[in-house]
């Protein structure tokens, strides 16, 4: 295992927030993460798939600095070099995405890298590797981002926390309705997206959410 500094890993539990600007549409993230974060979110994930990657740099650096000043952590979506050129506090990666072992070897000791993961396996493989933390899902039908996998659920994840100590994250279809029965099942948090990013109000949403999780 790594050996994070406590800010890095103090974040890692509850609310994941997600901030995707396709899901966002004409709101722009810096507004959304303000209100996030004024709604108590200290955990965001930037995960950008059709900008370029200057956009997106100049995103994450924004993102950066609004995080840094309120010790949120910042997690980059895929990219280790736009997450090093902006000091943000990790990784996170996909299956398909570059090898948990070269991203280390990139990002040295100090900074988070998460894994997204379908299934037990792929979750056991993760940790062993040297994950901080993963995602785990989909847990339920979503149409924010095929994932190419049947809804997981909870009994999935009970599991999985049977056979993982790093924090493990549940995603895909969470909402206000079916957050209880996952806190149940003992994991670690939520990653949210469409469901906070496209609320009415941002901050209020954020509140909802971790008053769930906290119940």
């Amino acid at each position: 295992m790594t050996s994070l500094s406590p800010k890095n890993q103090q974040n890692l539990h509850g609310l994941y927030l997600l901030l995707d600007p396709e899901v966002a549409g004409d709101i722009p993230l810096t507004d959304i993460t303000t209100q996030a974060i004024d709604g108590g979110a200290r955990l965001f994930q930037y995960r950008a798939k059709g900008p370029s990657r200057g956009e997106i740099y100049r995103v994450a650096l924004e993102l950066r600095e609004i995080t840094a000043a309120h010790n949120a952590t910042l997690i980059i979506n895929d990219w280790c070099d736009i997450a090093l050129a902006v000091e943000a506090d990790g990784v996170h990666l996909g299956q398909d995405d570059l090898p948990l072992e070269d991203a280390r070897a990139l990002l040295g000791p100090d900074r988070l890298i998460g894994i997204s993961t379908h299934s037990l396996d792929q979750a056991v493989e993760a940790e062993n590797g040297g994950a901080d933390y993963i995602g785990f899902g989909p847990m339920y039908d979503t149409k924010t981002k095929d994932t190419g996998y049947t809804p997981r659920g909870p009994n999935a994840a009970r599991e999985l926390r049977a056979h993982v100590s790093i924090p493990i994250f549940g995603i895909g279809g969470i909402n206000l309705t079916n957050i209880t029965e996952l806190h149940a099942t003992g994991i670690d948090g939520i990653a949210v997206v469409s469901a906070i990013l496209r609320a009415p109000e941002v901050d209020v949403a954020v509140k909802r959410f971790i008053a769930a999780w906290s119940d």
